[in-house]
């Protein structure tokens, strides 16, 4: 495991606030940590199992199906959603650098505040997007690029639902084209990763998790050389 904050004077890749730079750099921490952010990557893939799983079922119009969709529900948001966060922010401090471990991503269980901080803000976040959908697609597009920071926020600087919603949609401002370009570029690496077997998908996943992992390293360098 990263038992240490990386070396200031280790020569790294200079990160901008572009997607080119987020793959780029991301790519550079990703084959660093990659053991770490693999074992990672396939725990919550496993946490995925059992849902999966019950959307396998065909319980449509039936009492058990109604009580599968009432588990699906609650499994995702008490449980997926908080080890997704935590994995999230497991990304950000490989690509800062920082000291980690894979435990980390039970972080969010550590304490009841932060436990419903994520949830509130992941159903924040969904409903804002899940408007944004309705009207349209677009917007739900936009509304997506706006709070792709909400995950990190919550845990990386401990804010409440509202407040991560809103510093999120400030601090993408300027960078939502970059942020947008950074989701498009994942369905061509995710056919590629389907077709080397299968399993290719899941350095993929890394990838991509490192890439808006320093996209937000990046946005929020640049919002504290402002501030300073």
């Amino acid at each position: 495991m990263n038992n240490k904050k990386e070396n200031s004077l280790t020569p790294v890749r200079v990160l901008y606030a572009t997607a080119g730079s987020a793959y780029g750099f991301g790519w550079d921490r990703m084959k660093k940590f990659f053991l770490d952010l693999f074992l990672i990557t396939v725990i919550v893939g496993v946490v995925y199992i059992p849902l999966a799983m019950t959307r396998s079922l065909d319980g449509r119009g039936t009492v058990g199906g109604v009580i599968l969709s009432i588990f699906g529900l609650a499994y995702w948001l008490l449980l997926l959603d908080p080890i997704d966060y935590g994995s999230a922010f497991v990304f950000l401090k490989a690509v800062r650098g920082d000291k980690f471990e894979v435990k980390d991503i039970f972080s969010p269980f550590e304490n009841i505040e932060r436990y419903l901080n994520v949830i509130l803000a992941e159903i924040l976040k969904s409903a804002i997007i899940g408007i944004g959908m309705f009207l349209l697609i677009v917007p739900g597009i936009i509304f997506a690029c706006k709070l792709v920071f909400v995950k990190y926020l919550v845990l990386d600087r401990n804010m409440g639902a509202v407040e991560a919603v809103k510093e999120s949609w400030n601090m993408t401002k300027g960078y939502a084209v970059d942020i947008f370009l950074i989701g498009l570029i994942t369905i061509p690496l995710a056919i590629a990763g389907l077709i080397c077997f299968v399993v290719g998908i899941i350095p993929v996943i890394m990838w991509v998790r490192c890439a808006f992992a320093s996209m937000y390293y990046a946005v929020s360098k640049i919002g504290e050389e402002k501030a300073g």
